[in-house]
């Protein structure tokens, strides 16, 4: 493709680790933002949370509906940002100073249905950590659970082509540009 190479694993972990400190940020900054809708403002709701015998407020912790609409926009502005920015040929920052391109197998741009698979399967560790943790917490072994976090990346040490887990799911490869002139 155009004579470019595949990217190298060293590569594509700088660029994800420095995709990660984005995403970071920008998660944070839309957790700031909810702040005034999910922090209760009325006295009373503000005086239901002080404890029994107690002068000092108690720690606020969100409502369930509070947590999962919150946790739902984050996951939201999270795809938006990866899908809006992998799709169509486009690049995040990471990628373009990591001179990293996101293609199909065939070489092309990849479509916004494609990137939208890859943004899903990125899931992957992150779900299976979950699922590992509720099943070894009750065992007291829950922290095991959080080495399920890698398995995305840890999947390009096995795979014959070193690919991430999302890219072999989704179809993609990352590519590395030649230096711009």
């Amino acid at each position: 493709m155009l004579g470019v190479e595949p990217a190298g694993l060293a590569r594509k972990l700088g660029a994800s680790a420095y995709e990660g400190l984005l995403l970071a940020a920008l998660l944070l900054l839309v957790g700031f933002a909810l702040l005034p809708i999910v922090t209760p403002t009325n006295a009373i709701a503000v005086s239901a949370l002080r404890s029994p015998g107690v002068d000092q407020p108690a720690p606020y912790l969100m409502s369930r509906p509070a947590r999962v609409a919150s946790g739902a926009l984050l996951f939201g502005v999270c795809g938006a940002y990866c899908i809006g920015l992998w799709s169509g040929g486009r690049r995040t920052l990471p990628m373009k100073t990591w001179r990293l391109a996101l293609r199909g197998t065939g070489g092309a741009p990849v479509p916004a249905q494609t990137v939208m698979l890859r943004y899903f399967a990125c899931w992957t560790g992150p779900a299976l950590a979950i699922a590992g943790y509720l099943a070894l917490a009750p065992s007291g072994r829950g922290r095991w659970a959080l080495a399920l976090l890698a398995v995305n990346y840890a999947w390009a040490l096995v795979d014959r082509d070193r690919q991430y887990l999302q890219d072999r799911i989704a179809g993609t490869r990352l590519f590395v540009l030649p230096p711009e002139r």
